[in-house]
């Protein structure tokens, strides 16, 4: 399928490339926060019950520098065990949990893809290279710090606005105040991505007490996050490369186009009730002639791109309504 031109394409297989990297943040790592201060003590998640495993250990990521759920430490985040925590011990995992763990993965994977063309399209990786060499010249480390805080940017908002395009349609009507998001750091893309999933594990736990309040709460971070990011993007620098150009992941109908939020309509079906036209009041002369004209105004061919009825004559332009005269006035004398 061809792209519009104004539109460049998000490769699947550069996505995918990223889901292990993805599932290892799910499944768990350290971070100790800087600006924002924990909801909830430090500590694992609740564990099912005695003896039965959580399932996590098929996301264990073999990524370096990325700590999976056997070597954490006890305070690390662990978003994958706080998710299945939400149904109150069940030790089957819902369609539910599923649903916001997968949105999550995707989420992170079309991040991290996002931030890696940015990175290629600045020059960032090839700083990147030049720093753990310790070959950078001191003439590109202004320039490196700001791609740096770019990328973090870019990173954070299309996992933000990721996440609230693909969770759209398992909204429900429960809603969710969470205040602001404050861990927003700009050190890198990785460094970025935990600290905003460490603050999504704090609002789940203090927010998310079942089901639909776990959707609500993940909606509800994800939008701030996209606002607070948003907000820090307008006196970034070296964003010219994200922002000047709309990107189309195919498998998922979406489309990032800068910092500007995309949207989905909510899962909510709709229910159209259809009036019959004997439940229609009125003079019967009038009631056929409105059903003939809409009679006349269906037979439009979308192939063709024109309607019979328009082309050859036949629409009844002018009607005659009748009704009840109102009274007349009383003339003033003078």
């Amino acid at each position: 399928m061809s792209l519009p031109a104004d539109q460049m394409e998000l490769r699947e297989d550069e996505i995918r490339a990223h889901y292990e990297a993805a599932a290892g943040m799910l499944a768990g790592f350290d971070h100790t926060p800087r600006i924002a201060k924990p909801k909830v003590a430090p500590g694992p998640a609740p564990e099912r019950s005695p003896g039965i495993g959580t399932g996590s250990r098929r996301f264990r990521s073999i990524t370096p520098g990325l700590v999976t759920r056997s070597t954490a430490r006890p305070e690390g985040v662990r978003l994958i065990e706080r998710v299945e925590a939400t149904d109150h011990g069940d030790p089957i995992l819902s369609p539910v949990q599923a649903t916001v763990l997968h949105v999550l993965r995707r989420a992170l994977a079309i991040s991290l893809a996002m931030a890696e063309n940015y990175a290629g399209q600045t020059g960032l990786a090839e700083l990147k290279k030049q720093n753990l060499q310790a070959a950078l010249s001191s003439d590109k480390q202004a320039g490196f710090a700001e791609l740096l805080v770019g990328e973090s940017l870019v990173a954070l908002s299309v996992f933000a606005n990721t996440t609230a395009f693909l969770l759209a349609p398992h909204a429900s009507e429960v809603s969710v105040e969470i205040g602001a998001v404050e861990e927003v750091l700009t050190d890198n893309a990785s460094m970025a991505l935990h600290g905003g999933l460490w603050e999504l594990d704090q609002e789940i736990a203090a927010f998310a007490e079942d089901e639909p309040r776990l959707v609500a709460t993940v909606m509800a971070f994800a939008e701030q996050l996209m606002e607070k990011v948003a907000l820090r993007a307008q006196s970034a620098g070296r964003l010219e490369a994200f922002t000047s150009a709309n990107y189309r992941v195919e498998a998922d109908d979406f489309t990032i186009s800068g910092f500007t939020p995309s949207r989905k309509a909510r899962g909510s079906k709709l229910t159209m009730e259809f009036v019959k036209p004997h439940q229609v009041v009125g003079n019967h002369i009038a009631k056929y002639q409105a059903m003939k004209l809409s009679k006349m105004l269906m037979a439009y061919d979308f192939e063709r791109k024109l309607n019979p009825f328009a082309e050859l004559g036949g629409f009844i332009f002018t009607f005659m309504a009748t009704a009840s005269p109102a009274p007349a006035r009383p003339r003033s004398s003078r």
